[in-house]
């Protein structure tokens, strides 16, 4: 693997995981050390990652990380519902039954286990975004989305896990999962969007609670 190629590996996962939080300065003196790199594959490591907007290069040789607001948090759901609207559309055109088949009864599962197993739930989520991401056949579509991803994996960080939230989630994955199965794109999409909505609404809210600002400011609302 290229020195740049480790470099954007290691960063990445660390800017997803919080290890460099946001406001944190990439020096390039010290990540060079760190990753035991020359500071050439270290700055086309970093220009990767600007790229995808995880970094600011704007405020002068030494990139930034860039920071998780409410307003980014709006505009990345704003996009993700774009994307994934449209990846349900396709899922219902193509799918597998029998992979979606076997994600509802695992959904239904959930129902009684998602209070007790959240680790178990996420990865069921995930299996579902897996398969969504197999059925729709767009390799354009997707390379979007796997962007989009990481800086969701970043946000989901601001917020807590909410019980009544996570039960809920399970009845809108099972709604989405049945629209793909009876092959309707419009349901598989407006299930989407809805499960989208409530997901942001909730992130913002406990976002604020956890940072002792009232949720309304966070959205920008009166």
């Amino acid at each position: 693997m290229r020195a740049s190629d480790r470099a954007y590996d290691v960063l990445k996962e660390d800017i997803l995981s919080w290890r460099l939080s946001p406001g944190t300065v990439l020096a390039e003196t010290e990540q060079s050390e760190r990753l035991g790199i020359s500071r050439t594959p270290l700055r086309e490591a970093i220009t990767r990652l600007a790229a995808e907007g995880l970094v600011d290069t704007q405020r002068g040789r030494a990139g930034v990380v860039t920071d998780v607001s409410a307003a980014n948090l709006a505009e990345l759901f704003e996009l993700r519902e774009a994307l994934e609207t449209q990846a349900a559309r396709l899922a219902a055109r193509r799918r597998n039954a029998r992979i979606f088949e076997a994600l509802r009864a695992d959904f239904e599962s959930a129902r009684t286990t998602v209070a007790g197993d959240t680790a178990g739930y996420y990865a069921l989520v995930a299996r579902l975004d897996a398969a969504i991401d197999a059925a729709m056949q767009n390799q354009f579509l997707l390379s979007s989305l796997r962007s989009l991803r990481g800086h969701l994996a970043r946000a989901r960080r601001l917020a807590q896990d909410n019980p009544a939230r996570l039960t809920e989630s399970v009845g809108e994955h099972l709604l989405i999962v049945q629209a793909i199965l009876d092959s309707d794109e419009l349901l598989a999409a407006q299930a989407t969007a809805v499960h989208l909505r409530k997901s942001l609404t909730n992130l913002l809210d406990t976002a604020a609670l956890s940072a002792g600002t009232p949720a309304s400011s966070m959205k920008g609302t009166p």
